[in-house]
């Protein structure tokens, strides 16, 4: 997003992240790689400034846990000393131009993924921690409610079905339990 107040005042803001149902190592890595070369190519402090906002963005601190495996968030980001407006810009674009490419990698590490009436309660749980975020804490959803814009724009993005199961805690072993292991922040996913 491009925001501008004035001829002076202006910042961008922006991000993208994964929330996978079960979380596959090797695309996380896959992933988190892929948007570190795109930051690295900028400055390489880009990658772990915005993968650690990100993850305490990407927070649900009531659950002590993230909404997925985080990738990168930021705001407020404006010309600099090394990097000009129009470098910024470009970013933005490049990490606009890269989410076909990471959404069709994801497409490919899952294409093969069998699934049973487990994994779809599975599915509807992680589905509620996504809803749970986007009405807690998202930023984007908070102001678009509370400034009086469209309410079923705003709560598009939520999913059509989600499940709330009190106390629920997976089973040792499972991929369910392998899968909320790794739901924390300050995963070096890259280097995993």
């Amino acid at each position: 997003r491009y925001f501008e107040i004035d001829s002076e005042t202006y910042w961008f803001g922006g991000g993208i992240d994964l929330t996978p149902i079960y979380i596959n190592k090797e695309s996380a890595k896959n992933f988190h790689i892929k948007l570190k070369q795109l930051c690295d190519r900028y400055d390489a402090e880009m990658y772990p400034e915005f993968k650690k906002w990100a993850d305490r963005y990407f927070h649900l601190p009531h659950r002590k846990e993230s909404r997925g495996v985080g990738g990168i968030f930021f705001d407020q980001l404006v010309a600099t000393d090394s990097m000009t407006k129009q470098a910024v810009f470009q970013f933005c674009l490049d990490l606009g131009q890269l989410f076909p490419k990471l959404y069709a990698d994801q497409l490919n590490y899952a294409i093969d993924t069998v699934t049973n009436e487990n994994a779809n309660q599975w599915q509807l749980l992680r589905r509620s921690r996504y809803v749970e975020f986007n009405l807690l804490h998202d930023r984007g959803t908070k102001f678009g409610i509370y400034s009086g814009g469209r309410t079923e724009s705003i709560l598009m993005s939520m999913p059509p079905l989600a499940k709330w199961e009190y106390n629920y805690v997976p089973n040792r072993g499972t991929p369910e339990h392998e899968t909320q292991l790794l739901l924390q922040r300050e995963v070096d996913w890259v280097n995993l």
